[in-house]
């Protein structure tokens, strides 16, 4: 069985063994301890801090195993982006050329740079280690966001985004990064995403402020705008059945697609619904996997368990009440973990 927490200063060691084993592309998870060190004790705070609206609070959460006590995964939500650095992307539009002369007309994409001070919610940093992306539990760790989300809106954007890695090879390098940004930089992709962690004011400095015209660009970068890449696609798929869209705006080292979903349209967050517990059984038959979780901020659980549905609340497993440390009375926030289930009644 998996709990799913925020992550502590005691996760330290297994968050940087996590990071090692991340390819390129995860860029808000490096391999560099003292800057993983500085987030989780950022996220520490956040999780103990009752803000009155989102101000760019990190929250870290990883995933544990419990029979062994291995910390398997992790993920985050940021609860706005932009700030004291602002959210860079680029925005795709369409441009319209035409000549009655020549009797042509030609719509063509055109990469506009967005500097976001005020942005959306963001959900990210989610990794899984290889042996252990199995039986739904990538999907498992990736709504769990969603249920603290829906126990704590007041702490989050009206409008949440994801930022999807795009297109990367297995040596760290981006067609599209080749195309654009090296010209400006002068320096190897996998160096621009790990600075993107330390100092972003470098995309300021010399990232170009005019539109970028896509058939100008080499075939293979324009081949990968807005793709994701190979390992990413069960995320891409996962998010659409959430309700995410496209944005129309992509990652401007990779070109990546970001989506995009009001808070309240997520499924995750429409479907919960928060009861409290009518009793603890030994064992619950005939239920399909609810993702349940407690209501204590700091002290935040996750979990993956049956329940049964009653008039006016649920009825746990003993085992699901002890992972969540829960007892009779005690609300708790459930959702059918597949979409297209019924949940018991909304709050």
């Amino acid at each position: 069985m998996y709990v799913i927490r925020p992550c502590t200063i005691d996760d330290l060691d297994a968050l940087v063994e996590l990071a090692l084993l991340t390819n390129f592309g995860l860029t808000t998870l490096p391999k560099d301890r003292e800057l993983l060190r500085k987030r989780v004790l950022a996220s520490t705070r956040h999780f103990e801090h009752e803000p009155d609206r989102p101000g760019g609070e990190d929250y870290l959460f990883v995933m544990q195993q419990i029979e062994t006590g291995m910390v398997v995964g992790t993920c985050a939500v940021v609860s706005k982006v932009g700030g004291f650095e602002p959210f860079y992307a680029y925005r795709v539009q369409k441009a319209l050329f035409e000549s009655n002369v020549l009797n042509v007309r030609k719509e063509i994409d055109v990469l506009h740079l967005l500097a976001d001070h005020d942005g959306p919610t963001e959900i990210g940093s989610l990794f899984l280690r290889p042996s252990h992306r199995h039986s739904g539990l990538g999907r498992f760790l990736s709504l769990s966001r969603f249920l603290f989300m829906a126990e704590f809106p007041q702490r989050f954007d009206p409008t949440v985004i994801a930022e999807l890695r795009g297109v990367i090879d297995e040596r760290g390098q981006s067609d599209f990064w080749d195309a654009v940004g090296r010209h400006f930089f002068e320096i190897e992709f996998p160096d621009a995403d790990y600075l993107c962690v330390v100092n972003r004011r470098f995309i300021a400095d010399l990232m170009p402020k005019h539109p970028i015209y896509v058939p100008l660009l080499p075939p293979c970068a324009q081949a990968v705008i807005g793709k994701v890449h190979e390992r990413t696609k069960p995320a891409l798929r996962l998010l659409e059945s959430e309700g995410f869209k496209n944005a129309h705006m992509v990652d401007i080292f990779e070109a990546g697609p970001v989506l995009r979903c009001p808070f309240k349209e997520i499924r995750t967050i429409k479907e919960s619904a928060k009861v409290p517990v009518l009793g603890v059984l030994e064992e619950v038959e005939d239920s399909p996997d609810y993702v349940i979780c407690n209501t204590d901020c700091s002290g935040f659980r996750v979990c993956v368990g049956p329940l049964a549905r009653e008039e006016g609340g649920v009825r746990l497993t003993r085992r699901v009440a002890n992972v969540l440390a829960v007892d009779v009375a005690d609300p708790v926030r459930c959702v059918p973990i597949r979409p297209k289930s019924t949940a018991p009644g909304r709050s």
